[in-house]
This record gives C-alpha cells, structure tokens and sequence, in this order.
C-alpha cells in the first residue's frame, strides 16, 4: 500500500540526517554540564555548594550567618571599706607587723545589704542593651568537648574548624610575646569587619603549642581561601573539657567589656572606677587567654538557661561581693531581676529562668565568737578553725552552685582556737614566752579545709562548690595601712616583669593543700573544684581602684604633710574589669558540670 502525502502537506520521510543531529545536540549538552559541573565545583562557589549538599563547607561548624560584605557576623551584647590586704614579705609575718586599724567590714557587710541591693527602676533602661541577634556558637561544639572560640568583645569568630582568608589579617597587639586568648567581654557593636586590621586579636597563637596540624584547612586541598585570614589557626587537639583554664596570658582587646559601669544598678561605689574619676579605660579591654584553648565569652541567655531553677551562692568576703555584683552586672544586660534580699542575705531572682544569685557574708568561713576563752578576753574575735560557720552551714544544702571566697581577713586580728586550745593568733599573743603553734597563714590553710570537708560531708548533699583561689593585692612602697598604692597602672604586666609577691604564694599554697585534704574526705556526691585564678591575676595591677574608689574629686596619691597614707584600694577590682573574668570561669566550670558532663 503506497503511502501519499496530501497536497500542501510537509513530506514525512525517515531520513538518518536529523537523527544524527539530535545525537550529536545531546552529545553536546552532557558535555557542557559536565565541564560546568566541574568549574561550579572547583572553584570558591563550590565549597559553599559542597557545604549545602555534603556538610563540608566552612560553615559547617560554624553556627554563623555567612554576611555578603565578607564580615563575621559575632556575638551579639547578650551578654566599702577595705578588706585588710595582707602583702607582708616572709620576714613581715609575725603579728606585731600589721597595724590594728584595720578597717573592719562585718558591720558593713551585714547591714549595708539593704543599700547595696536596692535596685533604683529609673535605671533599668540600661546604656548597653544587647543587640536582638544571637549567636550560640558552642551550643552545639562544646558537647563534643571541641573549643569554642570567642575572642575580643564582640568577635565570638573563631571556632575550632575555621576556614582561612588571605584579605584580612587579625591584629597580634601587644601579644607577640603571649599566647592569645578567647575574650569574654562585648561592646554595643553588634558584629566586627574583618577587613579592619586591628580590630580583633590572632587566636591562639602560640609559640609552645600551636603546630602546622593546627592550622584550618578548606574542605578541599585546590580549594581558594574565603572568609578568614590564613593567619588563624585553630586550637590544639587538646580535649575542651579537660583543658588547663589557668594557665595562659592576657591578650589586648580593644572592644569593650560585658557592660559598663552605667548599665548596672548594683554595683558598689568602692569599684565604680569611671564613675570615681578614673581617666583611662584600657584596663577593661584585656582577656585572658589559657595556653591550650579559648575561654569562651560570657553569654548571659545561656548561663541563665543552664543555670534553669538552680540557686548559685556567693559565699566569703568583700571580695566575694566584688564577683558577685560582677555577675549580677553581666546578667543584668539581658534581664532586670527581682530585688528579694534582706538585711541578711542577698538575694536576686531572674525570672525568665527561675534562677537566684545570693551573696551570704562570712569573712572567714569557720566559727567565730567573741566570747572570753580562756586567756583570750571577750571583745578579741576567735577563730574555731576546726569548726564551719555554722550560719553558713544551715543555708549550704538549699544552694545548688556555691563560690567560696577568703584569706584577707587573716590579717586582722584574731585568735586561733583548735581542738578546744588557743593554738596562736594574729596580732594577738599576750604570752611571748609561749611559742605560737598556727600563724595565720597556717590557720588559712586549716580553716579551708575544714569549710570544704563540712560541705563534702553533709548527708545526700550534690551541689558543685568553686573554691576562688587567693586573690592577689598590688599595694606597693607599703601595705594597705602604710601608704601602699597602685597609682598610675594602666596595663597588665607582661611575662618578664611579674615580681612575685611571697605572701600571696603561701596563702595560695596553703589554701591549695587545704583544698586537696579536704577533696581525700568527701563522703556524699557533691563536687569540689579548684578556680586557679591567683597566678593569673598577679599580671592585673591595673585592675584596682587604686585611689579612684570614691567619687572625691581630690584624688590623694601622695603622703600627706603629716604622713598619713593616701586612701587607695589595690585590692578589690574596677566594674567593668578584670574580675569578671572570674565568672567567665565560673560560668565554664559550670557548664563542664552541667552540659558536657550530662553528654559524655
């Protein structure tokens, strides 16, 4: 049967012609797709796509926002008398060296909590509010027991898987001669530039530790570097969980610390150093760094989060209220809590999380009274080294998380009692004839053991207890009483020019032996830990006060015609400054306690 067209129609043949063509348009196509693919996959554009698809790119652990104007998107801001400083030398310990005018702040402590807790609403509206964007990059990383890495104010950049960039290079500061460290401070700025030079320190630049292993990489060997200076290392290998948080230096970091000493109500006069005058600032802008790791910055959302329905307890001196109103300062950026204290205890309560910070007074931590015992006439404070504080001790068991805080007020006067037995004293022994069994150094280390072994042995008792170490004091040409001052330190000391101060080794010495008997004792399932903060703060003699802890404008900073010394505090710490770094590891210590510890 013969097949015809119609007329005007077009004439259908099978003809190889167009069939080759097709072939060939095909052919063609899959070639340049698959050269496509292998440009688009090659090139920068590439990791990023190979990020998306395989989870390998540079964000991958990185929880950041990748910003198109090549910035690091950071952290947002989330985040009265003097105690008797005892700075004798070895040969300065005998009692009859320090003066009795100690200016005495049990009376203080006690009762000034109704004026230091008042919390004044018309301030609420604070100068520092954080930013609304937030980023938790160790939420996911710090399980793990990975670093994470925060440094400068604001520049929480740096994880432990950055990838590298060669158009902007991280600014080293004064920190050649120092391993650098992760910041825990923040300005109002809400990110950092990191085409800006000096803006931010290297990280973890170490001479000791840091290895060409250490240095990131991209996800593929011919990849071509994208956001980050080739500069920037990761940090070791070293296990977060157990690195060594005590051992490091202090880097420079010009953004800022956690708040200011306008956005916070609480803070007490005595450590208000900008608003007493003080004309330099740069003493808040440097972080501590540990040799092997990062600190990582404060962040208040998430302390509060894992502090969730638990109390944490300030418990000690001066000192301890100076910690405790540094935590409350950085807390207060995210939340304004409730005032519920009373002439006895401090007491704030941040609703969003059911948490209370308290601050309980007890200069020394064990038993004290003033009765007449045995030779000892009434009026003369008595130490029961042996004893805790029993007030103390009925509030431990109510307290999840506890800060200890002592060993200044060893150098007021006092008798130590032992076993039912006048054992020594300072500034006190009537008898010369009669040796001294316990100086007061000695009687530090006793009464840590003793406060420590009460609480690890109170019945199904598990709270965490963050014994501070002895903070050091910076008085120089003289002691607290005898014209000792800090004038005019602006920066830490770098590692060559540190003088070792002898007394506050033995106090740390003894405190650190006192630690560790009392750790050998512990019967019920709470947790001791050791906050090394003393060889790291003896670096910090611009961190006081020094004349500028109160608002007189005629600042005295030299002996007076009748040579009576100037008014200086060189051993309480400036708000905002080096003292919040101890809450920084609080807050890591806790979170090593509470997070990682529930993952592993």
């Amino acid at each position: 049967m013969a097949w015809t067209s119609l007329k005007g129609s077009p004439i259908v043949s099978s003809h190889p012609r167009p069939l080759s063509w097709i072939v060939v348009l095909v052919g063609g196509l899959a070639v340049f797709l698959i050269y496509a693919s292998w440009v688009l996959v090659s090139s920068p554009i590439g990791t990023t796509v190979q990020g998306y698809f395989y989870s390998v790119g540079t964000s991958e652990k990185l929880d950041l926002p990748v910003s198109p104007a090549n910035e690091a998107s950071v952290d947002s801001h989330l985040n009265k008398s003097l105690d008797p400083a005892d700075t004798k030398s070895p040969s300065d310990q005998q009692p009859s060296t320090v003066s009795t005018e100690v200016p005495s702040d049990n009376r203080i402590e006690q009762t000034d909590t109704t004026s230091n807790s008042q919390v004044d609403s018309s301030e609420s509206t604070l100068a520092n509010l954080p930013t609304t964007k937030e980023v938790n990059m160790d939420k996911e990383v710090s399980i793990k027991g990975e670093p994470v890495t925060s440094f400068g104010d604001k520049a929480a950049v740096a994880n432990s898987s950055l990838p590298t960039q060669e158009n902007a290079r991280l600014d080293l500061n004064s920190s050649a001669t120092m391993p650098l460290a992760g910041t825990n401070s923040s300005t109002d700025k809400g990110d950092i530039r990191m085409e800006e030079p000096t803006s931010v320190p290297l990280i973890n630049q170490t001479s000791s530790v840091s290895t060409a292993s250490n240095e990131t990489s991209m996800s593929s060997e011919d990849s071509k570097p994208t956001s980050v200076p080739t500069s920037v290392e990761k940090p070791n290998n070293t296990s977060y969980a157990g690195c060594d948080l005590y051992h490091g230096n202090w880097i420079h970091d010009p953004l800022g610390p956690l708040y200011t000493n306008n956005s916070c109500p609480v803070l007490t006069q005595m450590q208000n150093c900008q608003g007493n005058g003080r004309p330099d600032k740069d003493y808040e802008n440097w972080r501590w760094k540990p040799f092997p790791c990062d600190l990582p910055r404060f962040d208040p959302k998430k302390f509060l989060e894992l502090m969730r329905g638990k109390t944490l307890a300030f418990i000690g001196d001066s000192v301890a209220r100076n910690q405790m109103e540094s935590m409350l300062c950085i807390l207060w950026q995210v939340e304004e809590p409730k005032n519920r204290g009373n002439r006895h205890m401090q007491r704030y309560y941040f609703r969003s999380a059911s948490v209370m910070i308290i601050r309980i007074w007890s200069s020394w931590l064990v038993k004290l009274t003033s009765e007449p015992f045995d030779y000892a006439p009434a009026g003369v404070d008595k130490l029961h080294l042996d004893a805790p504080d029993e007030k103390l001790m009925e509030h431990i068991p109510n307290f999840d998380v506890v800060v200890l805080s002592s060993g200044h007020w060893f150098a007021k006067q006092s008798v130590y009692i032992l076993n039912n037995e006048i054992v020594g004293g300072q500034l006190w022994w009537p008898d010369k004839s009669r040796q001294m069994k316990v100086d007061s150094v000695k009687a530090y280390g006793i009464s840590v053991e003793t406060i420590l072994t009460a609480i690890g042995t109170i019945p199904n008792y598990a709270g965490l207890t963050i014994v501070r170490s002895y903070s050091p004091d910076h008085y120089e040409g003289g002691a607290w009483n005898t014209g000792g001052s800090c004038t005019g330190k602006v920066k830490p000391l770098a590692l060559g020019e540190l003088v070792e101060n002898v007394h506050t080794n033995i106090m740390h010495e003894q405190q650190v032996t006192g630690f560790h008997r009392a750790m050998k004792r512990v019967t019920n399932k709470s947790k001791l830990r050791l906050m090394d903060i003393t060889e790291a703060f003896q670096f910090r003699h611009d961190g006081h006060p020094g004349p500028y802890r109160s608002p007189d404008p005629n600042k005295i900073t030299k002996r007076g015609p009748d040579g009576r010394p100037p008014p200086q505090d060189c051993l309480h710490w400036c708000m905002p400054g080096p003292v919040d770094t101890w809450n920084e590891l609080v807050f890591e210590i806790i979170r090593r306690e509470y997070e990682v510890g529930s993952a592993s």
